[in-house]
């Protein structure tokens, strides 16, 4: 990662587009289309709803809202240094929105819409459609809502429309990121209308219907959706807002067994799945029978989270202790295969305003001793560490490694397994002691994962309650300066708070891992690590 660049306000509009490229393929059966037009993807979950922004909606969710729904702006392609194509984190291109220009004073953005785009029951765009969706996304609340607030996206009285393809966002403040916060998942374009005609006054934003229904203008247009089964996608011919995709029928099937999955890969009975553990990652890469893309997830960790707020965790002595006597070696071979990005034995000092990037702790048993000692528990502790039963495949033996390794400095830690459909809930809590777990933000900048995990406003992902003014001053100076060297001064100095307080002990950067047919092209790494079956071919 690279300091962000200080001219996102530019006036300039930058054009793009999303390439797709044609191979060969070894596919599932012929349904509709033929072989070549139609991807047959085996996933572990499928989504609980169509609706990202409602209550609960799971991982998945968030690849229908990418495929069905357009935004007003998407993210360029690049190619990453190992030749894997990747979204670009630092440009932006149109999507609903033809073209924008941000006003001569920085304090609003105006977007000219496509007057050719269409929902998928006919009805045209227009801006009204646009504000309501934005109205929906500051005002529905929980993580939709929070999420905007992180590009200072925060009243509908900020979202103006102009005329029909006409639409302007008012800023509250300067805000980098502002735009950046456009192209996410959250702010999707829905058909007002419709919705509309299904709200009540108990649910003006349609949330219950809309958890089963789905009223987009994207590439793909739901065929069908049996919950735990299977979803359907059909291409919607219509679409406008970047080059018609190559495939014309997602089938996503529901298939919990990963030795299932990985069988049907094998046996080129389907052509793209994921999820599987990093053990048979490794096994996939070194038997070739299918081709692998692996790409470490931008602003993300495996870490334990201590709870800060209660004792015993609330003592900063302590909490150093434990990130001297995690097994991080141990963890990295046995758990994850080597399947991640190490962070720990990393320097004391922070010289790049980077993010992740190694803390300065390794398994060092005798200092984490001491430590316990300097904060009172010589005699040791007895304490919870909670992992999500829906990541146990790399949690459960990383748990098992960390319990040992407590135990040598006087630490009795039980384990408690959480289901994963409970996980995200009791973390809401912040009750849990010790919590692995895993994070990523969806932009790229040190600034972001520190506001939604380490900031003062207590995001529902800062597990740890942790707080601390000089914390929130930084974090504030980072996303909002304008000065490339106070910018840099800013995160350093957060960075470096963090390794002294240890909130979180991080293990490692995931890497996303995605098996897919070798005749497959086109897949390419997204924020949301969901497939953009929109770049998507076969031969």
């Amino acid at each position: 990662m690279s300091t962000p660049p200080f001219d996102i306000s530019r006036r300039s509009v930058v054009f793009g587009g999303l390439g797709i490229a044609g191979m060969t393929a070894v596919g599932p059966p012929a349904r509709a289309q033929g072989r070549s037009e139609t991807l047959l993807v085996v996933q572990e979950l499928g989504p609980n709803s169509l609706d990202m922004q409602g209550v609960g909606s799971n991982q998945t969710v968030n690849g229908l809202s990418w495929n069905c729904y357009d935004r007003l702006l998407t993210y360029a392609s690049k190619t990453l240094s190992d030749g894997t194509p990747s979204y670009d984190r630092a440009i932006l291109a149109p999507e609903l929105a033809e073209s924008w220009e941000v006003a001569a004073d920085g304090m609003s953005c105006t977007f000219k819409l496509r007057k050719d785009a269409k929902f998928h029951d006919g009805s045209p765009v227009t801006a009204k459609d646009v504000k309501w969706s934005f109205d929906r996304a500051v005002k529905v609340g929980g993580f939709p809502t929070f999420q905007m607030s992180a590009g200072s996206l925060e009243k509908p009285e900020q979202f103006v429309v102009v005329d029909d393809h006409t639409f302007r966002i008012d800023y509250v403040r300067k805000d980098k990121m502002l735009l950046f916060n456009v192209a996410v998942v959250v702010p999707f374009v829905i058909n007002s209308e419709l919705a509309r005609k299904n709200a009540t006054p108990e649910d003006p934003w349609a949330l219950a219907w809309l958890k089963n229904n789905e009223a987009g203008g994207g590439a793909y247009r739901i065929e069908s959706w049996k919950p735990g089964s299977e979803t359907v996608l059909t291409r919607f011919d219509d679409w406008k807002s970047g080059p018609l995709p190559k495939i014309k029928r997602v089938i996503a099937r529901d298939v919990p067994s990963a030795g299932t999955r990985r069988a049907m890969l094998e046996r080129g009975d389907a052509d793209l799945s994921s999820g599987f553990a990093p053990r048979d990652f490794e096994q996939i890469i070194k038997e070739g029978k299918v081709k692998v893309s692996g790409v470490p997830i931008p602003n993300a960790l495996w870490y334990v989270a201590l709870n800060t707020a209660k004792p015993p965790f609330d003592n900063i002595k302590l909490r150093q202790a434990i990130a001297w006597a995690m097994p991080y070696e141990q963890i990295q071979a046995s758990a994850f295969f080597a399947r991640a990005v190490p962070m720990y034995g990393g320097s004391t000092d922070v010289s790049k305003p980077v993010w992740p990037q190694p803390f300065p702790y390794v398994t060092d048993l005798d200092k984490a001793k001491a430590l316990m000692k300097e904060a009172g528990f010589e005699s040791g502790l007895e304490t919870t560490l909670s992992l999500d039963t829906g990541t146990a495949t790399v949690g459960e033996p990383t748990a098992i490694l960390i319990q040992e390794s407590l135990a040598k400095i006087g630490i009795k830690a039980s384990i408690e397994k959480i289901p994963g459909a409970n996980w995200r809930t009791t973390l809401n809590k912040k009750e849990l002691p010790l919590a692995l777990n895993r994070f990523s933000g969806w932009l790229d900048y040190p600034e972001y994962y520190f506001y939604w995990n380490f900031h003062g406003n207590n995001s529902i992902f800062n597990i740890s309650s942790y707080q601390n003014k000089a914390m929130d001053a930084l974090i504030d100076k980072a996303r909002f300066t304008t000065d490339a060297t106070e910018y840099e001064k800013a995160v350093k100095d957060f960075i470096a708070l963090c390794m002294r307080d240890v909130p979180v002990i991080p293990l490692n950067q995931p890497i996303h891992d995605v098996a897919m047919q070798k005749g497959v092209s086109g897949y390419e790494f997204w924020f949301h690590r969901e497939p953009d079956y929109r770049q998507f071919a076969k031969g």
